[in-house]
């Protein structure tokens, strides 16, 4: 056993006899494009609002409330989708952000979330793990599309340019004032939050 175990691999490391070193190299290549193409096509087709409905738990639930906000239709014409707000772009946050939503099949597979009532009684949860996750990148993926630097807070409304120049003095980042934006808040969200909180209906 021993010695078909040393055979065999003693065949693996020993040169090819039959194929050139170039066709070796090529066949990897040609595979290597092939699987990468692959994953990352894959990956993208988790980022599209398609896939993002495909389940009732969020079909029946945030995309009803997104539908009814500026970030879905506003003037502009411009409209963001779940993974714009909800998915890092550059590839290394983009796979950690992936692998930790992979826990979301869990909470499919036991039902966590499956009617009206459990989304709301988890609400406050879910939103507060959102929250986190994004003061702690300073809000990225709504800075992709809104940042300071390219403001000019002196044409906004006076309730918004008071807070935004406050906001930039205070260091505060976009979801510390934004968390009604897309979503509804949770009923039992803590008043001083709810307070400190516009919603994002000033603009």
């Amino acid at each position: 056993m021993a010695d078909n175990g040393s055979g065999f691999w003693a065949k693996l490391k020993r040169p090819s006899v039959k194929y050139s070193l170039l066709t070796l190299l090529s066949v990897g290549f040609v595979s290597g494009v092939l699987f990468w193409g692959g994953f990352n096509t894959g990956m993208e087709a988790t980022n599209t609002l398609e896939f993002c409905i495909g389940c009732h738990e969020m079909k029946d639930n945030v995309y009803q409330e997104y539908k009814t906000t500026i970030h879905y239709s506003n003037r502009t014409g411009v409209r963001a989708y779940c993974s714009d707000c909800h998915v890092p772009k550059d590839w290394t946050h983009k796979m950690m952000r992936k692998i930790q939503a992979s826990q979301e099949l869990y909470g499919k597979l036991m039902g966590t979330i499956d009617t009206r009532e459990k989304f709301e009684a988890k609400r406050l949860e879910l939103a507060t793990h959102e929250w986190e996750r994004m003061k702690a990148s300073d809000s990225r993926e709504c800075r992709n599309c809104h940042s300071f630097t390219a403001m000019d807070i002196e044409k906004q409304k006076k309730r918004a340019s008071k807070m935004h120049k406050i906001g930039q003095e205070d260091n505060k980042t976009c979801i510390d004032c934004h968390k009604g934006i897309a979503h509804h808040k949770p009923k039992n969200m803590p008043e001083e939050e709810d307070e400190d909180d516009d919603g994002g209906n000033s603009f």
